[in-house]
């Protein structure tokens, strides 16, 4: 057995998982998308909660009569637990996740409010921006005061859980 296969039977024993995560990658030339790709392979493996990322990039198709160059990006990936691998995909949207190892997810429930909390904040994230770039500036000023209150019931229910 090899230190990769020791490596993955340890994490996986811990509470780790194994997945294939797929991607697609467009661009105005062949060499752009596979520098974006690399760059892309690049940042999954330095998310946190990553073991060891290899990813791998497809040849381009494409780029005839001024359309775009395609390809598609395949990453196997190790991930400390079920909330990091849920991080990625959140953040980076894959079009296929495929869970390889282990056959079921067990979950503490502290890992569970992690998992939520960390889905809550990426939607809140994605949302402020949308709504940063189409609101009117009224519009925007009165988001920036419902997000105040929030982040000040969010102190409020923070110190009582502190008491």
């Amino acid at each position: 057995m090899n230190d990769v296969e020791k490596l993955t039977k340890a994490t996986i024993a811990n509470g780790g998982v194994l997945a294939m995560l797929y991607f697609d990658i467009h661009a105005k030339s062949k060499e752009t998308v596979q520098e974006l790709g690399t760059g892309f392979i690049n940042s999954i493996i330095q998310k946190p909660g990553v073991v060891f990322a290899l990813g791998e990039i497809d040849e381009p198709v494409g780029g005839e009569d001024g359309k775009n160059w395609s390809s598609s990006i395949s990453i196997k990936v190790l991930t400390k637990d079920f909330a990091n691998l849920a991080a990625i995909c959140m953040a980076h949207s894959p079009y296929t996740v495929e869970i390889l190892r282990p056959d079921e997810i067990k979950m503490q429930l502290a890992e569970a409010h992690t998992l939520l909390g960390t889905m809550s904040a990426i939607t809140a994230e994605y949302k402020k921006y949308i709504l940063t770039k189409l609101s009117r500036p009224d519009e925007l000023a009165r988001l920036q005061e419902n997000l105040k209150t929030r982040a000040a019931m969010g102190k409020k229910i923070l110190e009582k859980g502190e008491k």
